[in-house]
C-alpha cells in the first residue's frame, strides 16, 4: 500500500494542454475514482501515474518518492485495462502468473501466488482453462488476478467494466469493492459511469477539460456540489436546472421565484448571490414530491411522459414557462401525458447557483 500525490501535474501532447495543473491527494489504502465525460483527461491521468505517458510539468509521489522519471515496472502499481489485455495462447494459469514468470520468480512461490489469487477471485476452477473458454467477467477476473500476483503498492483500473453487459458489471463492481475490503490496498480506477463512482469511492475526483471540478466523499459531492457541472454529472436521473430571479438576499437565505416557480426562499450557501440578478435552482428528481392537487405545490406544470420502473416511476413535466423537469417517484404510479400536476419540494434539499458557476 501506498499514498499517491499529485501536485501541479500537466500534460501537454504539442501545443494541446490535455491535463492542466491537477493536485490531487490519495491516501495510503484509499479507493478513489476518477469520473467524467469522455475526453476529460481522466484516463490521460491515470497512464500518466502509471509510467505509459510522460508528465510535462509537476510532481508525481508514490509511497513518498518522486516516480516522474521511474520506469513503470519500478512504481510498485498494477494496472487492469479495459480491455483485459490477457493472451489468449495461454491457460488462466499462465496469464496470472505471467508477470512473476517474467521475474523469475520460482515456480514454488508462483504457485502459492496463483493459488492465493484464485481463491480471492473464486476462479480456481478455471485455472486451466484458456480465455477464449471464459466470460467477458471471467477473463476481467483473470486480469486482476494478474495485478494481485504481483503484490502492488497500488492498483490502477482503466474503465474495467465498460465491456460488460449491466448484470455483469453489477456483479464485477460488487467484487472489486471485496476485493478492496480483503486487500485494504489504494486503488485508483478511473470511469465515465457515476453509479459506478458513487458506489465504489472513498474519495471521487470530477474532472472537466483535464481539470479538477471536485474531489471528496461521493455523498459530500452529491449533497454539496461545487459547481453546476458536478450538480448535473452526478445522481441519477440528473439534477434538474430552473432559472430563477432573485427578488431578495438577507443572511444568507435568497427569495426565488419564476412564472412556474412560487416565491420560496432558499440558502446560498455562501455563494454570490445578489438581488435582482438571475439564479439558477438545482433539485434532484428524487425531492420532488406530487402535491395533492395540481394548484398545490411549487412548480406547476403538464405531464410529458412517463416510465415506470416497477419500484419507480420517472415524470417528465413540462413547466408553465415552458422548461422541463424530471421527477422521480419511489412507487409505481400511472400519470398520463396532459395530466395536470403540483410539485413539492423541501427548500433545504435544493441548491442555489450564481450564474458564475459555470466552469
Amino acid at each position: 500500500m501506498a499514498r499517491v500525490s499529485l501536485k501541479g501535474v500537466r500534460k501537454s501532447f504539442g501545443t494541446a494542454d490535455v491535463i492542466k495543473g491537477v493536485d490531487i491527494e490519495i491516501e495510503d489504502g484509499e479507493f478513489v475514482v476518477f469520473v467524467g465525460p469522455s475526453g476529460c483527461g481522466k484516463s490521460t491521468l491515470l497512464r500518466m501515474i502509471a509510467g505509459l505517458e510522460d508528465i510535462t510539468d509537476g510532481t508525481l509521489e508514490i509511497g513518498g518518492r518522486v516516480v516522474n522519471d521511474v520506469a513503470p515496472k519500478d512504481r510498485g502499481i498494477a494496472m487492469v485495462f479495459q480491455t483485459y489485455a490477457i493472451f489468449p495462447h495461454m491457460t488462466v494459469r499462465e496469464n496470472v502468473a505471467f508477470g512473476l514468470t517474467i521475474k523469475g520468480v520460482p515456480k514454488a512461490e508462483k504457485a502459492e501466488k496463483v493459488a492465493a489469487a484464485a481463491r480471492i477471485l473464486q476462479m480456481e476452477h478455471l485455472l486451466d482453462r484458456r480465455p477464449s473458454q471464459l466470460s467477458g467477467g471471467q477473463r476481467q477476473r483473470v486480469a486482476i488476478g494478474r495485478a494481485i500476483v504481483r503484490d502492488p503498492a497500488v492498483f490502477l483500473f482503466d474503465e474495467p467494466l465498460s465491456n460488460l453487459d449491466a448484470a455483469l458489471r453489477m456483479d464485477m463492481r460488487l467484487e472489486i469493492g471485496k476485493l478492496h475490503q480483503q486487500l485494504g490496498a489504494t486503488m485508483i480506477y478511473v470511469t465515465h459511469d457515476q453509479v459506478e463512482a458513487m458506489t465504489l469511492a472513498d474519495k471521487i475526483v470530477v474532472l472537466k477539460d483535464g481539470k479538477v471540478m471536485q474531489a471528496g466523499s461521493p455523498m459530500d459531492l452529491y449533497h454539496h456540489p461545487a459547481n453546476l457541472f458536478v450538480a448535473g454529472f452526478l445522481g441519477a436521473p440528473s439534477m434538474n436546472f430552473i432559472s430563477v430571479d432573485t427578488r431578495s438576499v438577507d443572511n444568507g437565505l435568497a427569495m426565488v421565484a419564476n412564472a412556474a416557480l412560487d416565491p420560496i426562499e432558499v440558502a446560498t450557501t455562501g455563494r454570490d448571490i445578489r438581488t435582482g440578478s438571475r439564479a439558477i435552482l438545482g433539485v434532484r428528481p428524487q425531492y420532488l414530491v406530487p402535491s395533492a392537487t395540481p394548484a398545490e405545490g411549487m412548480l406547476h406544470g403538464k405531464v410529458t411522459l412517463t416510465e415506470r420502473l416497477g419500484a419507480e416511476t420517472v415524470v417528465e413535466v413540462g413547466l408553465n414557462d415552458g422548461s422541463r423537469v424530471i421527477a422521480a417517484f419511489g412507487e409505481d404510479r400511472i400519470l398520463a401525458p396532459g395530466t395536470e400536476i403540483g410539485l413539492a419540494f423541501d427548500p433545504r434539499q435544493a441548491h442555489l447557483f450564481a450564474e458564475g458557476d459555470r466552469p
